[in-house]
C-alpha cells in the first residue's frame, strides 16, 4: 500500500494554484466539479477536461471531494431517486477515467461549518474558529427559529443574548455571511429566508429516518461502486453535533458502526477526519483509526483546540497547527503505518490518499486570499510535517 500525498484544489480559480501544490509535495490532486450543481450527473467528457488540467501540471487527479448529495436524497424528498441515479453515473463516469475515491457527506443542509473564519491563532497567524455562543446568537436572534430558545436551554439562551447585543452590524454582517454564505467546497450560497424554508421542508426527519435513508442510499449505490472498483468515502460531521435542529448522524463511534454495517465491502469506506471527530471529547481518535482501520479510504489529518468557557460550559473550538491541538497525530500516522503494512501483506498494493487538511494563515497567505481554511503556507507546513511524521513511523515500524 501506497501513502499518496494528497492536496485539495479548488479548480481554475483557486488562487492557490496546481504550481503550488506541486511544490508542497504532493502528488495527487483531490477535487470536485463544483460549477456542476448537486444532483446532476458529471459528464465523462468534463471530468476529462479537468484531468487534462491537472495532468498538465506533473499531478494526476486520484479523489474527488466531493460529490454531492442532494437534501432530496436525505430527506427521500419527491426526485430523490432520479439524483441517485445520476450520482450512480458519476460514479461510472469517474471510474472509466481512473479515479476510485469519491468522498462524500451526509450533513443535512449544512456542510462543515464555522463562525469565524480569520481568528488570531495562539502561534501567529490566523484561523477559524467555531464559536457554540455566536452560532446560538445566530440561530435564535438572526434566523430566528421556532423553538430554537428551548433547545439550547436558559442560561444559553441568555448568553446568546448578550453575546448578540454586543456585536456591532459589521460583526453581524460577519456572521451571518460566514454562517450562510457557504465554506470552500460546502453548501451552496443561501438568505436567512431560504435557509428557514429549507429547515421547514426538514420537518419531522428524525435521526432515525435519516439513518434509513443513508441506509438505503449505500444498498443502492454501493454494489455499483463496488463494480466498478470504486471507493465510496463518507466524511464526518464537522462540526460533530446537531445544527438549527437538524440531527447529525455521522459523529461518533457507533454512528460510524452503523455506516459500515449498511454495506460490507471497501465500496463502503470511511474519510477519517480527524478535525471533525477529535472535536468530541469522547471520540479516542487512535483507538477508532485503529478499530476502523481497514476500512479507511481517505484520511484528512489535522487538529483542533476545544475551548471552554467557564460561565456556561459551551463548548467551542479552532482549527490548530496540525501537530498541535486535542488530537495526537503522531500516534495515528503509527496506526496508519501499521495498517499500510498490513495491507501490503495481503497484496493490496491500492494506495490510501491523505491531506492536510485545512490550514492557519501563515506569512503571505491573507494577502494572497486563499479560500477560508485552505491556504497555501498553512496547508504546505502543515504536509510537511505529516510527511516527516509518516518517515518517522515507518522508520520506527521496519527498524524499531
Amino acid at each position: 500500500m501506497v501513502l499518496e500525498q494528497t492536496w485539495r484544489w479548488f479548480g481554475p480559480g483557486d488562487r492557490v494554484t496546481l504550481r503550488d501544490a506541486r511544490e508542497a509535495g504532493a502528488t495527487g490532486i483531490v477535487n470536485a466539479l463544483h460549477e456542476i450543481p448537486t444532483g446532476e450527473m458529471w459528464p465523462i467528457q468534463t471530468i476529462q477536461k479537468r484531468q487534462e488540467v491537472i495532468r498538465s501540471a506533473g499531478l494526476e487527479w486520484t479523489v474527488v471531494e466531493s460529490l454531492g448529495v442532494t437534501e432530496r436524497i436525505k430527506m427521500r424528498a419527491p426526485g430523490w431517486q432520479q439524483d441517485v441515479e445520476n450520482f450512480i453515473q458519476s460514479i461510472r463516469h469517474l471510474a472509466d477515467c481512473g479515479i476510485r475515491t469519491i468522498a462524500y457527506n451526509w450533513m443535512p443542509l449544512f456542510s462543515w461549518t464555522r463562525t469565524h473564519l480569520h481568528e488570531p491563532a495562539p502561534g501567529g497567524g490566523y484561523t477559524t474558529r467555531f464559536d457554540t455562543l455566536a452560532f446560538a446568537a445566530f440561530d435564535m436572534y438572526m434566523l430566528k427559529r421556532l423553538n430554537a430558545e428551548a433547545e439550547w436551554g436558559e442560561d444559553q439562551s441568555r448568553e446568546a443574548l448578550r453575546y448578540f447585543k454586543a456585536l456591532s452590524p459589521a460583526q453581524i454582517d460577519s456572521l451571518r455571511s460566514t454562517i450562510l454564505d457557504g465554506l470552500p467546497g460546502g453548501h451552496t450560497k443561501l438568505t436567512l429566508k431560504e435557509t428557514a424554508e429549507m429547515l421547514r421542508s426538514y420537518e419531522g426527519i428524525s435521526a432515525d429516518a435519516l439513518r434509513s435513508s443513508l441506509g438505503e442510499f449505500l444498498r443502492t449505490v454501493a454494489p455499483v461502486a463496488e463494480e466498478c472498483g470504486v471507493r465510496l468515502c463518507i466524511h464526518p460531521d464537522d462540526p460533530p453535533r446537531p445544527l438549527l435542529g437538524l440531527p447529525r448522524i455521522v459523529s461518533t463511534t457507533d454512528d460510524l458502526r452503523w455506516i459500515l454495517e449498511q454495506y460490507v465491502g471497501d465500496a463502503n469506506s470511511l474519510t477519517f477526519c480527524t478535525g471533525a471527530l477529535g472535536v468530541r471529547a469522547d471520540n479516542k481518535l487512535r483507538e477508532m483509526v485503529a478499530e476502523f482501520a481497514p476500512r479507511i479510504g481517505f484520511l484528512h489529518l489535522r487538529s483542533t483546540e476545544r475551548e471552554q468557557r467557564t460561565d456556561s460550559e459551551v463548548e467551542s473550538f479552532f482549527e490548530a497547527a496540525h501537530l498541535e491541538g486535542d488530537a495526537d497525530l503522531i500516534s495515528i500516522i503509527l496506526e496508519v503505518v501499521r495498517e499500510k503494512h498490513r495491507r501490503s501483506a495481503r497484496g493490496d498494493n491500492r494506495s490510501l490518499p491523505y491531506r492536510a487538511d485545512h490550514g492557519q494563515e501563515l506569512l503571505n497567505d491573507r494577502e494572497r486570499g486563499a479560500a477560508p481554511g485552505y491556504p497555501a503556507v498553512g496547508r504546505l507546513r502543515g504536509l510537511a510535517e505529516l510527511r516527516g511524521a509518516f518517515m518517522m513511523a515507518e522508520r520506527w515500524m521496519t527498524e524499531g
